[in-house]
């Protein structure tokens, strides 16, 4: 009984860590080095035990979501005026 509370105590220290990927991560991501600055936290975070896994998970799923419709947007988006690309999801109603 006493290694199982020691083992939590451990834990929660450890989730306690400030970690390095919610700075960047309330930025917010708009390009590449900005999501590789955020993965690479992330990873170092998870390693230190500064996040729970569930989180990391999470993050994972999510951002490759995003790279998804990133790759959408560049293979059929209508290009812009000023350059950039846009791909509309939902057509507007006639």
């Amino acid at each position: 009984m006493d290694k199982q509370s020691k083992s939590t105590t451990q834990k929660s220290k450890a989730l306690a860590k400030k970690p390095r990927s919610y700075p960047i991560a309330e930025r917010g991501i708009t390009n590449t080095r900005q999501f590789a600055d955020l993965m690479s936290a992330l990873m170092t975070d998870l390693i230190c035990g500064a996040i729970a896994p569930e989180v990391a998970n999470a993050t994972c799923n999510a951002s490759g979501k995003l790279l998804k419709a990133v790759e959408l947007q560049y293979k059929y988006g209508k290009q812009e005026a000023d350059g950039s690309r846009i791909l509309e999801l939902v057509r507007p109603a006639a």
